[in-house]
């Protein structure tokens, strides 16, 4: 019975984990690049005393507590749900990521919390160096959570530095191997270049937006001009971390890869599926729209190398090839377009013509969530991929439930969807109206303008197009 009771189980709290994360890793990701965004913002107000610089950094200051805010808010339910749904999981991983989490909290999020109210409030109470110091330690802090955090999901995914003891838990035997497991550098990376590029593409239509109304909006400007060059240099960054993680995932994750290529058989000299529908009960991907031996080139970096299929696991060891393929997809295929962003955006800066083009600017608009659901698609293609496991190849799902009744599980699941849709709905209605505000000098006295040397080429360069677009920014702007 109980066994019943525990199996019943599994699938809604997997939905419920699923639910419950899917909303609260998008809060986490904008605040991390938002926090850096707003450090590169107040570091070069202090170097150029250029207004603009100020005017923008408060205005994306207040969303940014929002943000972090119900960021904060989101991530205590996931905590509780190790405990009420997945106690078998957190009874035999407990003693290596317990520890982990530990650290988060101690080492990053106190750092973040503990700054946080001297960046909100702090700016006329301790001096403009001691604030930015403050700002940089709440971006330091954005980063040190994420170290450990994802530090904690690549050891699920590639298991180093443990024994396991009399009664089957997974103890440290080597920390250094366990923080820095094998999948956890590429992972940190890609999360990380993904937290960027999917607060740029926000700060980029916000931006657009605005320009759409008032071309000469000057923050505007700002923030479209800086997401445009990070759509130019970190895209194409991010689409080589990809390859190098997913480099990593085929050593260590075949059979993900398999799932995400869309290949049930081994073969030599694989095709790159570039459509299809997997079928898992036929094992073939059906109506298939192929690039002979691409596959092969992009996974072994040679036109003849073996790629196993999925046949080569049992049935039972096998991701759900379906989701994984799709949700592989729509993350690639959304980081394909904000590649082209970037040289689009490029041309016309260097025909001075950045803020004239509206198929630019209403572009940038429809590509302002596309950073958050090539994000949630990652993430479905990192977890849906790593099943049946919660530890890769050591512990399974089916084996990590807790001992409650599928009924208990599927009411919270509903109670939680409720809740969520409330009060998260109405926070980013909230937050649409903020960022929906037209970007005005702030109140109060930031300080004089500093000198015409200081005021030039960089935040002409950052605002406009080449030198000559610097100079002429920097005689508008400057003392």
């Amino acid at each position: 019975m109980d066994g019943f009771a525990s199996i019943g189980a599994e699938m809604p709290a997997r939905l419920q984990f699923a639910f419950t994360v899917s909303f609260h890793i998008v809060f986490p990701a904008f605040s991390i690049g938002l926090a850096s965004y707003l450090a590169v913002l107040e570091g070069l107000w202090l170097l150029t005393r250029q207004r603009v610089f100020y005017d923008t950094y408060k205005y994306w200051l207040k969303i940014f507590a929002v943000v972090f805010g119900m960021g904060v808010v989101s991530g205590l339910v996931m905590s509780y749900q190790f405990g009420t749904n997945w106690s078998v999981f957190s009874d035999r991983t407990g003693p290596i990521l317990g520890p982990l989490m530990g650290y988060e909290v101690m080492s990053a999020f106190f750092l973040e919390a503990g700054f946080l109210g001297v960046m909100l409030f702090g700016e006329k109470r301790v001096g403009r160096g001691l604030h930015f110091m403050a700002t940089v330690i709440v971006a330091i802090g954005t980063l040190a959570s994420a170290f450990w955090i994802l530090s904690v999901n690549s050891w699920m995914h590639t298991p180093a530095g443990y024994a396991i003891n009399d009664v089957g838990q997974f103890v440290p035997a080597d920390w250094w191997a366990i923080v820095f497991n094998p999948s956890f550098p590429y992972r940190l990376v890609h999360m990380v270049l993904a937290c960027y590029l999917t607060t740029a593409f926000a700060v980029g239509a916000v931006g657009a937006w605005h320009l759409l109304r008032e071309s000469g909006n000057e923050s505007a400007r700002l923030m479209f001009s800086m997401a445009m060059w990070m759509a130019l240099l970190v895209a194409p960054l991010q689409i080589l971390a990809g390859d190098l993680h997913g480099l990593n995932t085929l050593e260590h994750q075949p059979a993900k890869i398999a799932a995400m290529e869309g290949h049930f058989e081994t073969q030599a000299g694989a095709p790159l599926i570039l459509f299809g529908l997997p079928d898992m009960a036929a094992e073939e991907t059906r109506y298939a729209l192929a690039v002979p031996k691409l596959g092969s080139m992009i996974l072994t970096h040679d036109w003849d190398g073996e790629v196993r299929g999925l046949k080569s696991w049992p049935p039972e060891d096998r991701p759900n090839a379906p989701i994984v393929f799709w949700s592989f997809r729509v993350m690639v295929g959304l980081g394909v377009m904000m590649v082209l962003l970037g040289p689009w955006s490029l041309w016309r800066r260097l025909q001075g013509r950045l803020y004239d083009d509206r198929f630019l600017k209403r572009f940038a608009v429809v590509m302002a969530p596309s950073g958050f659901i090539a994000l949630l698609a990652g993430w479905i293609t990192t977890e849906v991929g790593r099943q049946p496991y919660t530890v890769y190849g050591l512990l399974r799902t089916s084996e990590s439930i807790s001992p409650v009744g599928g009924l208990a599980v599927s009411a919270s699941l509903f109670g939680f969807v409720a809740i969520y849709l409330i009060v998260f709905g109405a926070g980013a209605v909230y937050l649409l109206r903020l960022m929906a505000r037209r970007p005005e000098p702030a109140g109060g006295d930031p300080g004089e303008p500093g000198p015409v040397r200081a005021a030039g080429i960089l935040p002409g360069l950052l605002m406009g197009g080449g030198t000559g677009g610097a100079v002429r920014e920097g005689g508008r702007h400057g003392g």
